[in-house]
């Protein structure tokens, strides 16, 4: 079901957008919307948990391409960011350097881009002290907005490029700010959109094939893409193109994608001469 019609569906039966969903989920596979409902809050529990226990953290990865990043910006103090954009920054970079170095996440959609939507769970939750069934609601319509695109096009970087994992981890992060914030489903559809239109066309170029870097950095600008998407749509700020079709644009851009530039660790900043260079050296200690 298009989230179009999701919307629709929402005005005809004059309940909740994030109640419609459950119904619809039920009758489409039979799901039970309040075991539904409970999944969903374990997830957002799991979200905040993971995020106040790696918040600003070092972290031992892998590679060590990374590990540093959310402590080295918790111990800074902001001079143009507000405390809403810091505190999801930071949990943004803790949470993918915990995956990174093979911690407990929830992959929201994928666990390349797993900490966008926690980021925003916890800096709402944290900044705004928003109630955990607000959120409940919002990751509720989050997810729609994620298997609208997954039916589509994919959430899969190999399949359509980062654009379908940080993009789609982005729009959804933004739609639950948005519906926890207005309840607004209408808004939810135009802070989606202008995600997704901000990401099209980003290449999956992680460097040896390791979700370290760009990924870990790129969860933490992508978070703050999200807040200002909700923002704008909060506003009243549209987009011009509905996002429907702005999925279906996204999914002909990532048909269009070279296969170097779909995950596969052999195109973009992965094919620079440092990126190589450091991949021989960590692989030359690995051995």
């Amino acid at each position: 079901m298009n989230f179009s019609e999701l919307i629709e569906l929402e005005h005809k039966l004059g309940q909740p957008l994030h109640e419609v969903i459950l119904l619809s989920q039920m009758m489409e596979d039979g799901s039970d919307p309040i075991e539904l409902r409970n999944k969903t809050r374990i997830f957002l529990r799991t979200m905040l948990e993971i995020s106040e226990k790696n918040f600003a953290k070092s972290q031992k990865t892998l590679t060590g391409l990374c590990g540093d990043n959310a402590f080295l910006f918790g111990q800074y103090r902001p001079q143009m960011m507000g405390e809403f954009n810091y505190i999801a920054t930071v949990a943004a970079l803790s949470i993918s350097e915990a995956n990174a170095s093979m911690g407990k996440i929830v992959a929201c959609p994928t666990a390349g881009s797993c900490g966008i939507v926690p980021a925003m769970a916890y800096a709402l939750r944290k900044v705004k002290n928003i109630p955990e069934e607000s959120l409940v609601d919002g990751l509720i319509v989050a997810g729609a907005i994620g298997t609208c695109i997954a039916q589509k096009v994919s959430i899969s970087g190999a399949v359509a490029g980062c654009q379908a994992e940080i993009g789609t981890a982005t729009a959804m992060a933004s739609s639950m700010a948005v519906y926890s914030l207005s309840k607004n489903s209408t808004k939810v559809s135009h802070a989606a959109a202008l995600s997704l239109k901000s990401l099209m066309g980003l290449v999956c170029d992680p460097v040896g094939g390791f979700v370290e870097v760009p990924c870990v950095k790129r969860n933490a600008v992508a978070v703050n893409i999200a807040i200002a998407t909700a923002e704008m749509a909060l506003s009243g700020i549209e987009s011009v193109i509905p996002f429907d079709e702005v999925v279906q644009a996204m999914s002909r851009v990532g048909g269009l994608l070279a296969e170097e530039l779909r995950e596969t660790g052999m195109g973009g900043i992965a094919s620079t001469k440092t990126a190589i260079s450091l991949m021989e050296k960590i692989r030359g200690e690995l051995l």
